[in-house]
């Protein structure tokens, strides 16, 4: 039977959640025992069609010795939790890179790169969960499974804490290990009641001990300039798109007006190196100033510099061609 893989559109370029292939593959050479269920295409047996369909992927691996396979840089359609209940496992989300050791606990937003493995994993326990919370885009609303039990207030705290945090790792407790293990348990003899009541058990803990912590927040990673963000940073993806002002708003969900406005606002340093006039296929290569000797191009979108802030402006009329971004350090 062909599975679904969940999908997401951004600067013309498709993103698709991991399948977890290498893990699936280890488990059939007996290289690691895995016990799991899902949906789609992630590994273990298949959950009850209509039971919780948020739940994307529950379950955990054990691996006794090192093995020979890694999660290369991949992306879940849900927020993903694991728990390292054994072992040492390095973990990278976007530019940090961690470590793992037993009692770590990770938090990946929905959609956010990362990894593990270095390029391969090590001798470890890890459990996870993937639950849906229909983020698409990073200004999207996260929209939480109606049958979680907890209070409004609860699920408005946790939802600011996880999609406005940049730490992915934290030191959990024992509880929030027990509700790991009770969770795969319900999972495996798919039993709903008990799924719900571990699973919001789960978050329970984990709103108390992100609150206990009061992480450092940054409202960026959920606004429209962070969609601008993301989507400046695929564009060297889709050089063979004709961008203008008008497609590149829409990719991002935005009026024309406010995302120039945040193009104009970006504080990432991140530019364009080259870039074509309108209907010209010929890169030109741009100035210091951010501005190519054509008609309108796309940002140099160093937001602390006055050219680029200039360059920006330039994005009102026009169609553009990227063909180059590089990071300025």
């Amino acid at each position: 039977m062909k599975t679904s893989v969940a999908a997401y559109r951004l600067a013309g370029q498709v993103y698709y959640a991991d399948t977890c292939e290498p893990l699936k593959r280890a488990t059939e050479r007996g290289e690691v025992t895995l016990v799991a269920r899902g949906r789609g295409a992630y590994p273990g047996a298949p959950l009850p069609p209509r039971m919780l369909p948020e739940v994307r992927s529950v379950g955990y691996w054990d691996a006794d010795h090192a093995q020979s396979w890694g999660l290369d840089w991949h992306r879940n359609e849900g927020i993903e939790l694991t728990y390292l209940a054994r072992g040492k496992a390095r973990f990278d989300v976007d530019d940090q890179r961690f470590l793992l050791k037993r009692g770590d606990l990770t938090i990946a937003r929905p959609w956010q790169m990362h990894r593990v493995g270095d390029p391969h994993v090590n001798a470890s326990r890890l459990y996870w969960l993937i639950l849906d919370v229909g983020v698409r885009r990073p200004n999207q609303l996260w929209r939480w499974p109606a049958w979680l039990a907890s209070s409004a207030s609860d699920i408005k705290s946790l939802t600011t804490m996880l999609s406005h945090n940049e730490q992915p790792v934290w030191m959990a407790n024992d509880e929030i290990e027990r509700y790991f293990e009770k969770l795969v348990d319900a999972a495996a003899t798919a039993n709903e009641s008990r799924l719900r009541l571990y699973i919001g058990g789960l978050l329970v803990v984990l709103t108390e001990l992100l609150e206990r912590h009061q992480p450092a927040l940054d409202t960026s990673l959920s606004s429209g300039q962070r969609t601008v963000d993301v989507f400046l940073a695929a564009l060297p993806e889709t050089v063979d798109q004709p961008w203008d002002l008008t497609s590149m708003a829409a990719a991002c969900g935005l009026g024309r007006t406010r995302f120039t406005h945040f193009a104009k606002r970006l504080r990432t340093c991140r530019r364009l190196t080259t870039c074509c006039g309108a209907g010209s296929r010929q890169p030109r290569a741009c100035s210091s100033s951010g501005a190519s000797s054509a008609s309108p191009t796309l940002p140099c979108v160093a937001g602390s510099s006055p050219a680029s802030t200039s360059a920006a402006s330039s994005m009102s009329t026009g169609a553009v061609r990227p063909v180059t971004i590089a990071d300025k350090i």
